[in-house]
């Protein structure tokens, strides 16, 4: 086990993980491909606007920004703000882990829990960030590309379910955004938040919420259950 300073034992089979800003310090890296392209059709986007939605399907973000800000919205135009935005953040973006993240993995992976990933990002920009020591570590990885509805609907994390075959009691998350608790609690599953992008408050619809992977280990215990 993990063991931790106070009386918070989570026995679990599975934990699940998503990646920004959970594993991957790139929610710094989102927002300024963001703040560039949104700033190029005349929007000038807050971190709120970006951070909140994390997890959010793209197309739906940008919706949802464009109505914010009384823009007219298209599918084709909205099609190519996300390209856009793709490319600068595959040109920008860098290889940068939240403090204590890999740790944990690693640690868990030992104890043999099962891991997994549930994340926005696509499938081949998730290959670009993560290095194969770490991807491989994780039995199922369900991202942007594998559903039709992104945080905060609960398929992600309903299909992350169905491919490790377990019941949502059997497994735990650790996630650091609104939309993402949304969608793992309305998958039934138990959620711990980090206050790695949102301060606490944005965050109180977790179970718990610490401020780092650090606060987390030092006052959660895991223990291996079937």
């Amino acid at each position: 086990m993990i063991k931790a300073s106070r009386e918070t034992v989570i026995k679990t089979t599975v934990v699940i993980f998503d990646m920004d800003g959970v594993i991957t310090n790139t929610m710094p890296d989102h927002f300024e491909a963001w703040r560039t392209v949104l700033g190029e059709r005349g929007i000038k986007v807050t971190h709120l606007d970006i951070y909140r939605r994390e997890g959010q399907r793209g197309i739906t973000s940008v919706s949802e920004i464009f109505a914010d800000y009384k823009q007219p919205f298209n599918l084709k135009d909205a099609n190519a703000i996300l390209l856009r935005k793709e490319e600068l953040f595959k040109k920008n973006t860098r290889k940068r882990f939240i403090v204590g993240t890999r740790s944990l993995l690693k640690s868990l992976k030992r104890m043999g829990f099962t891991l997994a990933i549930v994340t926005g990002t696509a499938r081949h920009e998730l290959h670009q960030i993560l290095p194969d020591n770490i991807y491989n570590l994780f039995t199922v990885v369900v991202t942007g590309d594998d559903v039709k509805n992104g945080k905060p609907s609960p398929e992600p994390y309903l299909l992350a379910l169905k491919k490790l075959s377990i019941s949502a009691e059997q497994g735990v998350v650790i996630e650091n955004a609104p939309f993402g608790i949304t969608a793992a609690k309305a998958a039934k599953l138990r959620c711990l938040a980090i206050a790695t992008s949102l301060s606490k408050e944005y965050l109180r619809d977790a179970d718990e919420v610490f401020t780092s992977i650090k606060d987390l280990r030092e006052n959660i215990t895991f223990i291996y259950t079937k």
